[in-house]
């Protein structure tokens, strides 16, 4: 059985997969692994270990030697993507109803899936229609990565009164660590990065569906329509934002465009976030849903949003331009 060549040929299917396929044990059978000992440990109980250890390995592949050129772009597109995503975060927490959510969206699923972008697809547009400084840029990119961002922007939200609860700086550092040991490991040794970069591909399935055990589709039911339109949002809003500030700047548009998804990894944002700071825990289970659906459905809306803009450029007679600049 080619199970890894089949998961590969689904769009994020490395950790939609697993946590669908938890998710509907929990949901049908929710004792079948809470059998205790190993079993347990490893696929019930062991999110917050895993998602940790990941985070270092993630945080490994932050290089901090090879900014040059790249610095930026890489901090631009950081910059729009955070933004954006922020920003409608920001008026989902004004506009959300009494069950907290927006549209039927978690707000916290929405700065995580928009703040948060899909390196494969970035550099699969990049190898395409860029150049060495528009790859390079992703060691910028990388900061987008985990709970980060989405604790900075929540932070904020909570110092104006628009959510309830702040982070101390004891949360902060409790979930940031990981990622500054795993980024010191892998600056001051290339080989640890690369190791350490295996470890990172190997632990998504499983976090995924120890993530998944914690789901229950009866209480979510609509988590995955809203994930979908999460994806829609975060492609046009995201991906269009990049594209345009790109062009003013006279840089490819396209490679702008690009950001403009959402990582399988910005699944383990929810559960993070609320690993520091309970007041998000209620809508954890929902919003892990739809960052989820939003991975898969930005995976496949983003390449055909690409083309588009390509064509559109070509009609115009500007994709040439480009296209030299980034040989």
């Amino acid at each position: 059985m080619k199970i890894k060549a089949t998961l590969d040929k689904i769009p994020g299917g490395m950790m939609v997969v697993p946590l669908l396929l938890a998710a509907t044990i929990n949901t049908i059978a929710p004792d079948l692994l809470r059998i205790g000992n190993f079993t347990q440990a490893l696929f019930v109980d062991s999110a917050s270990a895993l998602i940790a250890l990941f985070l270092l390995c993630a945080g490994a592949q932050i290089n901090l030697r090879n900014v040059g050129v790249s610095l930026g772009k890489g901090m631009t597109l950081l910059a729009v993507k955070w933004i954006v995503g922020a920003t409608v975060g920001f008026i989902a927490y004004l506009f959300a109803g009494e069950n907290g959510l927006f549209l039927g969206l978690a707000p916290i699923a929405i700065i995580a899936a928009m703040t948060n972008s899909n390196g494969g697809l970035y550099m699969a547009v990049v190898g395409q229609y860029g150049k060495e400084d528009d790859k390079a840029a992703y060691s910028i990119l990388a900061l987008n990565d985990g709970p980060f961002l989405t604790m900075v922007a929540l932070s904020i939200f909570g110092a104006m009164g628009f959510v309830d609860g702040l982070f101390s700086l004891t949360s902060f550092i409790s979930v940031l660590l990981p990622i500054v040991i795993g980024m010191v490991l892998g600056n001051l040794d290339s080989e640890m990065r690369e190791f350490l970069r295996k470890g990172s591909d190997m632990l998504i399935p499983f976090f995924a569906f120890a993530l998944g055990m914690g789901i229950d589709f009866a209480a979510i039911i609509n988590g995955g329509i809203g994930g979908v339109l999460l994806g829609i949002m975060t492609v046009f809003f995201t991906g269009t934002a990049g594209y345009f500030v790109f062009k003013a700047l006279r840089w490819n548009p396209i490679v702008g465009a690009a950001e403009g998804s959402t990582a399988g990894n910005a699944v383990a944002t929810p559960a993070a976030i609320a690993a520091a700071n309970v007041t998000f825990a209620s809508t954890v289970d929902l919003a892990t849903v739809q960052v989820a659906a939003s991975t898969v459905t930005t995976a496949i809306l983003l390449p055909l949003y690409i083309a588009f803009l390509v064509k559109r450029l070509e009609k115009k007679g500007k994709l040439a331009q480009y296209i030299s600049k980034s040989a």
